[in-house]
């Protein structure tokens, strides 16, 4: 069974940043897409930062500028570092892993990680 455990959530004030970590120890990442995606209460599921294989990339407008997804295939982890962080950002993040690019950027990703909260205060 492929396990996705995100971490480095957390409570940060307006301004700040955060760098979130996604790892498996049962799938090896690099040669899937891979992606963070947020969920606020009381409101759908949304993509924020996509890369695939090559390390393409894809972000939500709202976050263009201030986060950066990335990869680091040796620790088969991900990485959604966040700065300038606003109280909109507040949601639970979550990583997703598919091998069809389409399929993850449409939030129907194969497998997806329990979540970590990210609470941005004013």
């Amino acid at each position: 069974q492929v396990q996705l455990v995100e971490s480095g959530g957390g409570s940060v004030q307006a301004g700040g940043s955060l760098r979130l970590s996604c790892a498996s120890s049962s799938y090896t990442l690099r040669n899937t897409c891979m992606g963070w995606f947020r969920q606020a209460p009381g409101k759908e599921r949304e993509g924020v930062a996509n890369i695939d294989s090559d390390a393409n990339t894809k972000y939500a407008d709202s976050v263009k500028g201030r986060f950066t997804i990335s990869r680091d295939n040796a620790k088969n982890t991900l990485y959604l570092q966040m700065s300038s962080l606003k109280p909109e950002d507040t949601a639970m993040y979550y990583c997703a892993a598919d091998s069809n690019w389409f399929r993850l950027i449409d939030c129907r990703a194969t497998f997806w990680g329990q979540g970590t909260q990210v609470t941005v205060s004013s």
